[in-house]
């Protein structure tokens, strides 16, 4: 790769050497954080409470979760700020869909690269705030999401040759998000919740070219989404095919997050970390949701399982996707810290 000749980033040390010490922790989810705090259009734009926000649009706002660290930073921060305090060794922008291809369903993507810079700037606040209460060290992952288009598959049943979006499409969104990532501070990229590898592939090129602009290689995340009981990605990939269509960038952990509750994940979760040459994270949803669209299960549910794949020794970061809470990365945490990380092979 690329970054082979770029020198690592501050951060990639420190990380390495955590990692190396214990299990590490990742957040949990924003999306059920942000739905309790009840927000109104008004909140949302910034007319109401909170700042208002100098990139105008004609469309509704409410809904769209990215453009809050703008428009109410303080409850974004106070957010960040109780998943390290429960525990969260790292933890991740508020930007999983600040891309202009994902903004454009808002009309705002005059704002994406503000979205990103100030969604790990606010993050760093957070995090400084957890560490001067009780001097650990914390990570920022800039969030990078699979957008709302798929480079693989037709979105027409009657075209199976048409594309909604092409690689260069993705490459140059991506471009944009993760250099305005790095510009706000961020020390990690994680690419996540990859339900198709060639968008995924253009998100790593695009984190290649962003770290060869800032002339330092951050530490690469890469987490898959299994979508169903085939065990296969959305794009027809095993959690193997994955690991060989992503490893060329020598990530620092792959794994799997968001779709499955941890039951479920953990024979594909098996599977990846028989094969892969890195890190494994998992972060799986509080179990699979109800008929109204929320997670039923608690804490100590999500903890006991995901303590199994720390005690088979199958992890070495493990955190929360959908529905899980503060409550629930604390149990995590307080459940896994009796278990070894798992002993990360050599790449060939």
């Amino acid at each position: 790769m690329m970054t082979g000749r770029l020198s690592p980033s501050p951060a990639f040390a420190a990380l390495d050497r955590a990692a190396a010490e214990r299990i590490l922790i990742l957040d949990g989810a924003m999306g059920t954080q942000i739905q309790q705090l009840g927000l109104a259009e008004d909140d949302y734009t910034g007319h109401g409470s909170g700042h208002a926000c100098r990139h105008h649009s004609d469309h509704p706002q409410q809904g769209n979760n990215d453009l809050l660290v703008l428009t109410q930073p303080d409850s974004v921060e106070e957010i960040h700020f109780r998943y390290a305090m429960a525990g969260a060794d790292i933890v991740e922008t508020n930007t999983f869909s600040a891309t202009t291809i994902a903004q454009a369903d808002y009309g705002m993507q005059a704002a994406v690269y503000d979205l990103n810079v100030e969604g790990a700037r606010i993050v760093r606040r957070a995090l400084d705030r957890a560490t001067a209460q009780d001097g650990r060290p914390r990570f920022v992952a800039g969030a990078i999401g699979p957008t709302n288009r798929t480079a693989s598959i037709s979105p027409d049943v009657n075209n199976p040759g048409y594309r909604a979006v092409t690689f260069d499409d993705l490459r140059v969104a991506y471009l944009q998000q993760a250099q305005g990532l790095i510009q706000g501070g961020a020390d990690i990229l994680l690419i996540e919740t990859i339900f198709d590898t060639l968008n995924a592939k253009a998100a790593i090129f695009a984190c290649i070219q962003a770290m060869e602009a800032h002339g330092q290689r951050l530490p690469l995340m890469i987490s898959g989404t299994i979508t169903d009981a085939s065990g296969r990605t959305l794009s027809g990939q095993t959690p193997t095919a994955f690991w060989h269509s992503v490893r060329h960038a020598r990530p620092w952990s792959v794994g799997l997050n968001c779709a499955l509750g941890a039951s479920a994940m953990r024979p594909h979760l098996a599977e990846l970390s028989g094969v892969a040459e890195t890190n494994i994270c998992a972060y799986p949803n509080a179990g699979l949701p109800n008929a109204f669209g929320q997670y039923d299960e608690g804490p100590s549910d999500t903890a006991v399982q995901v303590a199994e794949f720390a005690r088979e020794g199958l992890v070495n970061v493990v955190g929360g996707c959908c529905g899980t809470t503060p409550d629930h990365i604390r149990a995590i945490a307080e459940a896994v810290a009796q278990y070894s990380p798992r002993k990360v092979p050599e790449y060939a």
